[in-house]
């Protein structure tokens, strides 16, 4: 959620700044605006909605602002305060000589606000930003150095945040700092760039430098100066960045979300590459550090997640008790944080984020972390703040995702769970070889089952249209699949804004049931195992009370014909793995639905891609 990027150099700043901030939308925003330091002053502009809105308002300025070459933008998905120019960043001190962008959320603004005021500063916001302008520049008045403002305000400063400053009595240069959310300085010739993501720059450099907590920096031109917390000088870190600009293309899709869903055949087999050699041997998982020792001492796991990650954390939960017979708790990290948990060193902690950054997982892998627990992180983003937390890692290696409704990365995070219940198994010994060669195999020969059925999509695209025009939607599980009803009726209404929902088949007739009626549409995840037939009669229940049905099976059975107004046919694939195979048809679903109601489908409405505040 929210956008930064920043530049300091010696080329026109505007359009890299613009450029930075469209590689960003993909984190959803509401706003956008930039701050150029120009030849006597700082010149900001904003604007509400896309960043369209914003080149709009540049474009009667072109000319006189080509010779700016220090700027910093953003855009915002707003938390305090509504989405308007007023509420947009960048945001001024009273006489608009320091501007500032933020990222996060500054817990004691209030507070500060209210200091701020009995000093005369003017507030013309309803966000928490507006703090940071007035408290800096209250202390750069007294300082006279940027720097050293930054440093002394971020001591009263509590709460998570990423902040680019400028100052117009220091020109060519842009002091940055962060605090439980991601900010990343990118290294050019006599050029720096800053950003809270790698999209923003890396068609510039793949040269970086990760900013710790409370770590200030500062940028001109020809240097970055990197600081701790008490102003000691820290040789900066650079790593060269892994990503290609072509992963931000469409290659051809009308939307990323449908080129995201085609790569997933792709995305499974990259996991696999190297950790799953063949049926016969054991899994490598090089960053997996739980011996037999460790296992044979743990008394519990717990995942955290939140949304999406949520939903491959409970299947992550069958599979591990399933292959592992040890007890696994599952909760959203929201909650987890807020109440007294009971974890220690004979506990595994799971955290599941896609980028690393979740504010709420984050937190509670840092709680957890502090009463000894081991902590495994399962992200897209080895290279995140997450990631450096944990004692183990499994990087799922889908490769950025732009569209803001997750697709390829759940996938990735099933695969991953699958293979770490498998590493799990065979360290304890706790499955009979036979069924591992065979769990193996079938794995082995997921990537052509879903291309299967990619490369058949016409009745998913009939069933998407018949069913676009309905107000709600059930989806229906039980079992492993429980989660995956969850997880499709998730998709559908982050994008199509359709209210659905997801049941345990068994639970319709305590409640639900009485929704059920000719005009509601649902759909049963019907997939060959131990409780087909339980879900079979659940599903006879709702066509009872003339409930729309339709059927994602891969059963041939003929009597399905009769129950079900639409049926959407799988590959065969074992009971214990239907998750991965059924999830395509359903992300389809939501897909197409979205596109036939003419929706946003990468930029949903009020979503953001990574959210950094709790």
């Amino acid at each position: 959620m929210c956008g930064i990027v920043g530049y300091v150099g010696k080329k026109p700043v505007v359009d890299i700044l613009l450029d930075g901030l469209e590689q960003l939308e993909y984190r959803g925003y509401d706003s956008s605006g930039i701050a150029l330091k120009c030849a006597d002053s700082i010149k900001v502009y904003k604007a509400e909605g896309k960043l369209k809105n914003l080149r709009e308002e540049l474009a009667p300025h072109a000319y006189e602002l080509t010779k700016a070459t220090t700027g910093i933008g953003h855009i915002r998905w707003a938390t305090h305060g509504a989405p308007t120019v007023l509420n947009a960043h960048p945001h001024t001190c009273n006489c608009g000589n320091l501007t500032v962008v933020h990222n996060g959320i500054i817990e004691n603004y209030k507070e500060l606000k209210e200091e701020l005021e009995a000093k005369g500063c003017t507030f013309r916001s309803q966000t928490d930003t507006e703090t940071v302008a007035h408290l800096v520049a209250s202390i750069y008045g007294q300082v006279k150095d940027l720097t050293k403002a930054v440093h002394l305000a971020s001591e009263k400063i509590q709460g998570a945040y990423a902040l680019c400053i400028m100052h117009n009595n220091e020109p060519n240069k842009i002091v940055v700092t962060k605090r439980n959310a991601p900010l990343i300085v990118g290294y050019g010739e006599n050029e720096f760039y800053v950003a809270s993501d790698i999209p923003a720059f890396i068609k510039h450099t793949k040269r970086a430098v990760y900013l710790s907590d409370n770590q200030v920096a500062t940028l001109t031109p020809d240097s970055i100066v990197l600081e701790d917390e008490h102003g000691n000088k820290l040789e900066p870190k650079v790593e060269l960045l892994p990503w290609e600009p072509i992963a931000l293309s469409k290659m051809g899709y009308k939307h990323f979300m449908l080129k995201e869903i085609h790569e997933q055949p792709d995305v499974i087999r990259n996991i696999l590459v190297g950790k799953l050699h063949t049926p016969e041997d054991p899994i490598v998982l090089d960053e997996v550090k739980l011996t037999r020792e460790t296992l044979k001492n743990l008394n519990r796991i717990q995942i955290i997640a939140c949304g999406t990650s949520l939903h491959a954390a409970m299947i992550g939960k069958y599979i591990i008790e399933n292959f592992c017979g040890i007890p696994v708790d599952v909760e959203a990290s929201s909650e987890y944080i807020y109440r007294k948990t009971v974890t220690d060193e004979h506990t595994l902690v799971i955290g599941v984020s896609q980028s690393g950054e979740t504010a709420d997982t984050l937190t509670a892998i840092k709680q957890s972390k502090a009463k000894g627990s081991h902590i495994l992180i399962i992200t897209n983003r080895p290279d995140s703040a997450m990631a450096r937390e944990a004692d183990s890692l499994i990087p799922v290696s889908a490769g950025i995702e732009v569209s803001v409704a997750a697709t390829k990365s759940y996938i990735a995070q099933l695969t991953s769970f699958y293979l770490l219940a498998l590493y799990m198994a065979e360290i304890k010994g706790t499955m009979a070889q036979s069924d591992l060669t065979a769990l193996k195999a079938e794995m082995m020969l997921l990537p052509q089952k879903i291309e299967q059925i990619l490369a058949h999509k016409e009745d998913i695209q009939k069933c998407a249209r018949k069913y676009s025009g309905t107000r709600d939607f059930i989806y229906i599980a039980r079992g492993i699949n429980y989660p995956t009803a969850l997880e499709g009726a998730l998709k559908l209404k982050e994008i199509s804004y359709i209210n659905a929902t997801g049941y345990s088949a068994g639970e319709l007739k305590h409640g639900p049931i009485a929704m059920l009626d000719e005009t509601m549409p649902v759909l049963s995840i019907l997939m060959k195992g131990s409780v087909y037939e339980k879900l079979l009669s659940n599903s006879e229940e709702a066509k009872a009370r003339n409930a729309r049905m339709i059927a994602l099976t891969n059963s041939t059975d003929e009597k399905l014909d009769d129950l079900f107004d639409f049926i959407i046919r799988v590959p065969d694939v074992i009971e214990l793995l239907s998750p991965i195979v059924a999830m395509i048809p359903l992300q389809l679903i939501a897909y197409y639905i979205a596109e036939f109601l003419g929706k946003d489908v990468d930029q949903p409405r009020n979503l953001a891609k990574s959210v950094t505040v709790e």
